[in-house]
């Protein structure tokens, strides 16, 4: 464990870079669409100024418009979030070559010239970006120190997260170190090789496109039944019921045609023996940890049916958690269009993240399920995938696949409408009858700065899950927002959480483009008190035998896969910074 503990440290602490920063004053050169210049730019008059997430801009030629927000920067896609001439958002393709900031919006280019950027800046050299300069000797130090601390609360998250795993144990002296280092060890490894190896990043990026681009196949389906209604970008409800819940359908049914072709299975089988062979488990629980990162906690005990009586304690406990702390494919469709909203970049951006995430859960699932309940038993090492077929023919599964998303997404939309509506009438309680009489509610306003204006739900649960955003890595000024959504997310679920998401990034109220990153990856999971029942009922239809175990093992599984989701943002967080 030892060991590995020290190799894992080693590689994350070779990738540490310098940051870019692109703070500075940038003059206005040129703004053109397709080769013709669109305004007669006045060098003397027009700039855009970028300081610590914040931007302001004057355009003389443009009636002399005037703008102002905050921005946020990941990789090459650069947000404004526009507080002034009106409140939106755009996003913008970024480029920057020494001293030249090239932007790039629906085939508008905006080019800029530096005017003057501050002595600390710090070029770097990152994956998926053009950005190569030369670095100022004075600044490696500061921007290494950025480094240095982001390593160290990763560690100290993660080492915290494994004594809490090691605490609720229930048997310490069983807990195969070897099997929890392997498991550290392989998440640190594929987190380095996406976000910080070229070649894979790049690779994951077009894996990640192509994702993206099959999602949109689903808006010509909804462009036939809703016309015109798809193509409203101006409110979330009309991209959430236009776009999201028909994109959850589309992947349903598409999943569907590859479980009966088994092509599921087959790609299920090769992730089952790569973590057979490097984490020594049995056949079961290789098959299920890998079947949970595609098909979701419903779905992934029919790849393991046959082995579901037989199963020991310390392997249902493995299926359980690893249901907790990944997502299915349906939901994860959803994510992408939840936080892309309109922008095929930020699309592209947030798919490579969750699908990163889920990857990384599987093995972060295991090695907190075998702290929690290490195994005491024999078990069998063979690898059969269940050949349980969905649907008679190829039709009939899409129509089943079709008619599970069509009840998927009435289920989704009709919770976030319930949840939405109750966290009204609470907030209704806490806010107006005793917030506001007890003065309250403005010492909050003026605490947070605006943020949260009375004792709402959402500044409770920030409060409450802070520390744990803290833990984590995230920023100290998001860990109340980063806490309000870890708290919608065990409290209510991770679509709400989500949801939430989406508003805090599209309004700017996240001040940091890592704790979105790290938000994202934290909630990337089913771990909620409804997924007990579910995990309950689901499992237990096909092995009544287990019941019992299954109800025992509910808040354990909770926790653990709480744990998990925690451990990746954790890792991802570490790198990100």
């Amino acid at each position: 464990m030892l060991k590995n503990f020290l190799l894992m440290s080693a590689m994350l602490f070779s990738t540490l870079v310098c940051c870019q920063s692109i703070d500075g004053t940038w003059q206005f050169e040129s703004i053109t669409k397709e080769g013709q210049s669109l305004f007669d730019i006045n060098t003397e008059a027009d700039y855009l100024t970028l300081e610590s997430g914040a931007f302001n801009y004057t355009l003389e030629a443009k009636n002399n418009l005037e703008a102002s927000g905050t921005y946020q920067l990941n990789d090459h896609l650069l947000t404004l979030n526009y507080r002034r001439p009106k409140d939106t958002i755009r996003s913008y393709e970024l480029r920057i070559n020494q001293d030249t900031l090239v932007l790039k919006e629906s085939g508008v280019i905006y080019q800029f010239i530096a005017k003057s950027i501050p002595s600390q800046i710090i070029p770097i050299e990152e994956s998926n970006t053009q950005l190569r300069t030369s670095t100022p000797p004075a600044a490696v130090s500061e921007g290494l120190s950025v480094s240095l601390e982001s390593l160290g609360r990763g560690l100290l998250g993660l080492t915290f997260l494994v004594l809490i795993g090691f605490l609720l144990s229930s048997n310490r002296r069983r807990i195969d170190w070897r099997l929890v280092g392997t498991g550290l060890l392989l998440q640190v490894i594929f987190a380095v090789l996406v976000l910080k190896v070229d070649r894979v990043a790049l690779s994951f990026d077009w894996l990640s496109q192509q994702v993206v681009t099959f999602l949109n196949f689903s808006e010509k389906g909804a462009e036939f039944l809703f016309g015109g209604l798809v193509n409203n970008q101006d409110t979330f409800g009309y991209i959430f019921a236009f776009k999201v819940l028909p994109t959850v359908v589309f992947f349903s049914a598409f999943t569907s045609v590859l479980y009966y072709f088994g092509i599921i299975q087959r790609v299920i089988k090769v992730f089952a023996w790569v973590m057979s062979r490097t984490m020594r488990l049995s056949g079961a629980e290789s098959l299920a940890a890998a079947a949970n990162i595609f098909i979701g906690q419903t779905e992934a005990p029919l790849v393991v049916k046959p082995y579901l009586d037989k199963m020991t304690k310390s392997e249902l406990m493995c299926l359980m958690v690893g249901g907790m702390a990944t997502i299915a494919g349906g939901v994860l469709a959803a994510y992408i269009a939840f936080l892309g909203g309109s922008s095929e970049a930020e699309k592209i951006y947030f798919a490579k993240h969750l699908l990163t995430a889920s990857i990384m859960s599987a093995p972060a699932a295991i090695v907190i399920a075998k702290m929690l309940y290490p195994e005491t038993e024999t078990v069998d090492r063979k690898l059969d995938v269940s050949r349980e077929k969905i649907g008679t023919n190829v039709l009939d599964a899409i129509a089943r696949g079709t008619t599970d998303g069509l009840k998927l997404a009435i289920n989704v939309g009709a919770m976030l409408l319930v949840f939405t509506a109750l966290i009204a009438v609470f907030n209704w309680i806490t806010v107006d009858w005793i917030g506001g009489p007890t003065g309250l509610n403005d010492q909050i306003n003026q605490q947070t700065a605006g943020r949260y204006t009375g004792l709402s739900l959402q500044y409770i649960l920030g409060n409450l899950f802070a520390p744990v955003a803290w833990i984590i890595g995230v920023p100290s000024a998001d860990i109340i927002s980063v806490g309000q959504l870890l708290g919608e997310k065990t409290i209510l679920n991770e679509f709400f959480a989500y949801a939430s998401l989406s508003d805090l990034k599209n309004s700017g109220l996240l001040t940091s483009n890592r704790s979105i990153v790290i938000a994202t990856y934290s909630l990337c999971g089913f771990a909620n008190f409804a997924s007990i029942g579910i995990q309950i009922g689901g499992i237990g239809g096909l092995a009544p035998s287990q019941q019992s175990n299954l109800a025992k093992f509910g808040i354990k599984a909770l926790i653990g896969g709480t744990i998990a989701a925690l451990m990746t943002a954790t890792i991802a967080g570490m790198l990100i910074g």
